[in-house]
């Protein structure tokens, strides 16, 4: 039996997501070829559909690193792992130094914690849910109302939720 025969030992879910947190903090596109199935699907509250193939994954974090250049994925807590099923608490930290689409950049820090649920199939990533508040990270950029405040409000109410006229 040669070399060549040997199948390569397969990452233990752990070790997936640590090399898939570190994949979203190298700046590289092609980390996410080495971790993920070439049919793997990856979805989170930016997307409007899910994506497919490590390619785009790779350029949805070029988008990312684009406007959050110092942008890190790290560790939260521990990792919750049953067959084929992993749920990741992690913690995006960036910076926005660059726009961000039609956003102009704030120059602000964002802290926002996360869970990656994953379906792990032959040692590859095939599917991937993150799951973070959107408006938090909104209101750390400056972006959105800060929760609770007047502007807040009205923006709960122009959009039909909480206070109503007459009340």
């Amino acid at each position: 039996m040669s070399e060549q025969d040997v199948e390569p030992r397969q990452l233990t879910a752990e070790e997936l997501i640590d090399a898939w947190e570190e994949a979203w903090s190298k700046r590289d596109p092609r980390a996410f070829v080495e971790i993920c199935s070439t049919e793997v699907s990856y979805e989170d509250p930016l997307l409007a559909e899910p994506i497919k193939g490590p390619a785009a994954v790779g350029a949805h974090a070029l988008r990312l690193w684009a406007a959050f250049p110092d942008a890190r994925v790290e560790k939260l807590g521990a990792r919750l792992s049953g067959g084929i099923f992993v749920a990741a608490p992690s913690r995006l930290t960036a910076t926005n130094t660059e726009p961000l689409e039609t956003l102009p950049a704030t120059g602000k820090r964002v802290s926002v914690p996360l869970i990656f649920y994953c379906q792990v199939e032959r040692g590859k990533l095939l599917r991937v849910r993150a799951f973070f508040d959107l408006y938090d990270a909104g209101t750390q950029l400056g972006v959105l109302p800060g929760r609770g405040s007047v502007s807040e409000k009205a923006l709960l109410m122009l959009r039909g939720f909480g206070l109503r006229a007459g009340r």
